[in-house]
């Protein structure tokens, strides 16, 4: 019988001179869907993404723009984020126009070294707004069309179920709303209807109303949109749903922040005798949605892609 340590018998001898033993080699990639995804990164030569950034520009709306574009770069490494101002017009705050007018200037560079024929547009820009505020759409287009760069120009971020997750974090972090739907605790100041505020004129109240119908589902009270730009929609809306039995009121701008006129939103939630929360901001849905509109248009797919289609 062998010892413990001993080999078993049978087994065969081992000779103390023998090479060493055998190296591991490593295992073979697998394949199918227990495949590791290969790392995404932006196509070499892949169209810059131009944020175009409305309202007057201001260290507050650089700063927001900034950390949306860094929120797309950590989502897709090696994107080439710029921002472009519709208002802008110096070297802190460059001016929409400025900026695809260079991109282009750089690809048409670029395209004369490698001998390029047809490089592609140089641009793809994705306005940085919930809903289809038609002013500023315009003013955007044109932008585009005075470059001369060739630049592509995306839809609105909105309707969108990520941005009623958005509104309803953000309700949430002003107390008016549970944070947690899947748990069944109460938040003594939470609203029992909601005003979702918008700008853009009636097509945007339109558009702010499908989402407000996912965040309405979300919390189990009714949302009604109201444009900020009416005057006495905000009031009339709020009436509206103190007499269906709401008593408790919140306003949700459904905005992300620079095209929102100063005092706007605090007057509103006054004249609606209601607390407001705070804009949409550079919430991490805000980045994805910019990266998916830019990444649908150059015909990149990004990891579940698929998944929170736009609600058009």
């Amino acid at each position: 019988m062998s010892s413990p340590t001993g080999p078993a018998p049978g087994s065969p001898r081992i000779d103390a001179a023998a090479p060493g033993l055998p190296v591991r080699t490593p295992r073979t990639r697998p394949s199918g869907r227990h495949r590791k995804p290969e790392p995404l990164a932006a196509p070499e030569g892949a169209p810059a993404l131009v944020l175009a950034v409305p309202g007057t520009p201001s260290a507050t709306s650089r700063s927001l723009a900034e950390e949306v574009s860094s929120i797309a770069r950590s989502e897709l490494p090696g994107l080439d984020a710029r921002i472009g101002y519709v208002d802008g017009g110096d070297e802190e705050f460059p001016s929409l126009e400025a900026v695809l007018a260079a991109a282009a200037a750089e690809q048409n560079a670029r395209a004369a070294e490698t001998g390029q024929p047809d490089p592609g547009p140089a641009a793809v820009v994705v306005p940085l707004l919930a809903g289809p505020d038609s002013a500023l759409l315009r003013r955007i287009r044109q932008a585009v069309l005075n470059s001369a760069s060739g630049a592509e120009l995306t839809d609105v971020l909105g309707p969108h179920p990520l941005l009623a997750e958005a509104l309803h974090v953000r309700l949430s972090e002003a107390g008016l709303a549970r944070a947690d739907r899947a748990r069944l605790f109460t938040v003594a100041t939470a609203a029992d209807g909601i005003i979702l505020a918008t700008v853009g004129g009636e097509e945007a109240v339109q558009a702010a109303g499908i989402t407000g119908m996912l965040l309405s589902a979300r919390l189990a009270v009714p949302v009604l949109a109201a444009g900020l730009d009416e005057e006495g929609a905000i009031a009339r809306t709020a009436e509206q749903l103190r007499a269906s039995g709401s008593q408790q009121l919140a306003l949700a701008p459904y905005l992300i922040g620079p095209e929102l006129a100063d005092g706007l939103l605090g007057a509103a939630a006054e004249e609606a005798g209601c607390a407001s929360a705070e804009a949409l901001g550079a919430y991490g849905a805000v980045g994805r949605l910019v990266l998916s509109n830019y990444a649908a248009t150059v015909g990149i797919t990004l990891p579940g892609q698929g998944l929170g289609a736009p609600v058009r």
